[in-house]
Protein backbone atom coordinates (compact mmCIF):
# COMPACT_ATOMS: atom_id res chain seq x y z
CA UNK A 1 0.00 0.00 0.00
CA UNK A 2 1.27 3.43 -1.18
CA UNK A 3 -0.07 6.34 0.65
CA UNK A 4 0.05 9.31 -1.62
CA UNK A 5 -2.09 12.10 -0.30
CA UNK A 6 -2.42 13.34 3.47
CA UNK A 7 -4.65 15.87 4.65
CA UNK A 8 -5.89 17.40 7.86
CA UNK A 9 -8.85 14.89 7.85
CA UNK A 10 -7.63 11.99 6.10
CA UNK A 11 -4.52 9.66 4.05
CA UNK A 12 -5.23 8.06 0.88
CA UNK A 13 -3.72 5.33 -1.00
CA UNK A 14 -3.04 2.78 -3.40
CA UNK A 15 -3.27 -1.02 -2.57
CA UNK A 16 -1.57 -3.58 -5.04
CA UNK A 17 -1.79 -7.08 -4.43
CA UNK A 18 0.87 -9.38 -6.36
CA UNK A 19 2.35 -5.96 -7.56
CA UNK A 20 -1.03 -4.70 -9.31
CA UNK A 21 -3.15 -1.90 -8.85
CA UNK A 22 -6.42 -3.64 -6.76
CA UNK A 23 -7.42 -0.67 -5.31
CA UNK A 24 -7.60 2.66 -3.20
CA UNK A 25 -7.42 3.09 0.56
CA UNK A 26 -8.41 5.66 3.04
CA UNK A 27 -7.49 6.53 6.62
CA UNK A 28 -7.29 8.55 9.68
CA UNK A 29 -4.43 11.42 9.16
CA UNK A 30 -0.74 11.09 10.56
CA UNK A 31 -0.88 12.50 13.86
CA UNK A 32 2.95 12.51 15.88
CA UNK A 33 0.86 12.25 19.76
CA UNK A 34 -1.49 9.73 18.77
CA UNK A 35 -5.33 10.47 19.47
CA UNK A 36 -7.58 6.64 19.78
CA UNK A 37 -9.80 6.48 16.63
CA UNK A 38 -8.23 9.21 15.26
CA UNK A 39 -4.89 8.13 13.97
CA UNK A 40 -3.25 6.41 11.24
CA UNK A 41 -1.04 3.26 11.93
CA UNK A 42 2.87 3.73 11.22
CA UNK A 43 3.94 2.97 7.77
CA UNK A 44 5.69 -0.76 7.87
CA UNK A 45 5.44 -4.17 7.24
CA UNK A 46 2.01 -6.44 8.61
CA UNK A 47 1.27 -9.34 8.87
CA UNK A 48 -2.44 -10.20 7.71
CA UNK A 49 -4.65 -12.66 9.86
CA UNK A 50 -8.19 -13.78 9.68
CA UNK A 51 -10.22 -12.36 13.28
CA UNK A 52 -12.92 -14.55 13.65
CA UNK A 53 -14.71 -12.29 17.01
CA UNK A 54 -15.61 -9.30 17.73
CA UNK A 55 -18.15 -6.96 16.57
CA UNK A 56 -17.26 -6.37 13.05
CA UNK A 57 -16.91 -10.26 12.54
CA UNK A 58 -20.50 -10.50 13.39
CA UNK A 59 -21.61 -8.36 11.42
CA UNK A 60 -19.88 -8.72 8.69
CA UNK A 61 -21.09 -12.56 9.10
CA UNK A 62 -24.80 -11.28 9.33
CA UNK A 63 -24.23 -8.85 5.91
CA UNK A 64 -21.99 -11.20 3.98
CA UNK A 65 -23.36 -14.96 4.93
CA UNK A 66 -20.91 -17.42 6.89
CA UNK A 67 -19.71 -19.04 3.85
CA UNK A 68 -18.41 -16.17 2.54
CA UNK A 69 -17.39 -14.53 5.38
CA UNK A 70 -14.38 -16.36 6.77
CA UNK A 71 -13.09 -13.64 9.19
CA UNK A 72 -11.92 -9.89 9.32
CA UNK A 73 -8.76 -8.87 8.14
CA UNK A 74 -6.62 -7.68 10.75
CA UNK A 75 -3.32 -6.61 10.77
CA UNK A 76 -1.02 -7.80 13.72
CA UNK A 77 1.58 -6.76 15.70
CA UNK A 78 0.87 -2.80 14.85
CA UNK A 79 2.60 -0.50 17.53
CA UNK A 80 0.90 1.14 20.10
CA UNK A 81 -2.65 -0.16 17.77
CA UNK A 82 -5.08 -3.08 18.75
CA UNK A 83 -7.62 -4.29 16.10
CA UNK A 84 -6.37 -2.58 13.03
CA UNK A 85 -8.87 -4.37 10.21
CA UNK A 86 -9.57 -3.59 6.59
CA UNK A 87 -13.22 -3.25 5.96
CA UNK A 88 -15.72 -1.41 4.23
CA UNK A 89 -16.05 2.47 4.66
CA UNK A 90 -16.48 5.96 3.13
CA UNK A 91 -14.53 8.62 5.19
CA UNK A 92 -12.83 9.15 8.12
CA UNK A 93 -15.72 9.04 10.66
CA UNK A 94 -16.07 5.12 9.30
CA UNK A 95 -12.14 4.43 10.58
CA UNK A 96 -10.34 4.07 13.93
CA UNK A 97 -7.09 3.75 13.03
CA UNK A 98 -7.96 0.77 10.69
CA UNK A 99 -7.72 1.00 6.34
CA UNK A 100 -11.06 1.20 4.35
CA UNK A 101 -10.68 0.38 0.85
CA UNK A 102 -12.84 1.46 -2.15
CA UNK A 103 -12.77 1.91 -6.13
CA UNK A 104 -13.27 5.78 -6.13
CA UNK A 105 -11.34 8.24 -3.98
CA UNK A 106 -11.85 12.20 -3.80
CA UNK A 107 -8.87 14.65 -3.96
CA UNK A 108 -9.04 14.95 0.11
CA UNK A 109 -6.83 18.40 -0.41
CA UNK A 110 -9.75 19.62 -1.76
CA UNK A 111 -12.52 18.34 0.61
CA UNK A 112 -12.52 15.95 3.21
CA UNK A 113 -11.80 12.20 2.09
CA UNK A 114 -14.11 10.05 0.70
CA UNK A 115 -13.93 6.97 -1.13
CA UNK A 116 -16.65 4.88 -2.80
CA UNK A 117 -18.02 1.82 -3.86
CA UNK A 118 -16.52 0.47 -0.36
CA UNK A 119 -18.72 -2.68 -0.64
CA UNK A 120 -18.24 -3.66 -4.29
CA UNK A 121 -14.34 -3.65 -3.68
CA UNK A 122 -14.31 -5.04 -0.52
CA UNK A 123 -16.86 -8.12 -2.37
CA UNK A 124 -14.18 -8.06 -5.18
CA UNK A 125 -10.74 -7.51 -2.75
CA UNK A 126 -11.86 -9.84 0.37
CA UNK A 127 -11.97 -12.88 -1.51
CA UNK A 128 -8.03 -12.92 -2.34
CA UNK A 129 -6.65 -12.29 0.65
CA UNK A 130 -9.22 -14.91 2.33
CA UNK A 131 -8.55 -17.29 0.42
CA UNK A 132 -4.99 -17.01 0.50
CA UNK A 133 -5.23 -16.98 4.44
CA UNK A 134 -7.58 -20.29 4.22
CA UNK A 135 -5.10 -21.71 2.15
CA UNK A 136 -2.23 -21.09 4.79
CA UNK A 137 0.18 -18.89 3.03
CA UNK A 138 1.55 -15.66 4.93
CA UNK A 139 -0.14 -12.74 3.64
CA UNK A 140 1.59 -9.23 4.69
CA UNK A 141 0.78 -5.92 4.08
CA UNK A 142 3.71 -3.25 3.57
CA UNK A 143 2.38 0.38 3.92
CA UNK A 144 4.80 2.61 2.43
CA UNK A 145 4.55 6.53 3.08
CA UNK A 146 5.05 8.84 -0.43
CA UNK A 147 3.43 12.11 1.20
CA UNK A 148 5.17 14.04 3.39
CA UNK A 149 2.46 14.71 6.03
Amino acid sequence: MIRYSASKESTLGCLYIDNVFTCYTLEDELRYMKIKGETRIPGGRYTIKLKTEGGFHNKYTIKFGEPWHKGMLELQAVPNFDHILIHIGNDDDDTAGCILIGDTVNNNQLNNGFTGSSRNCYKRVYPLIRDSLLSNQTVTLTIKDVCLK
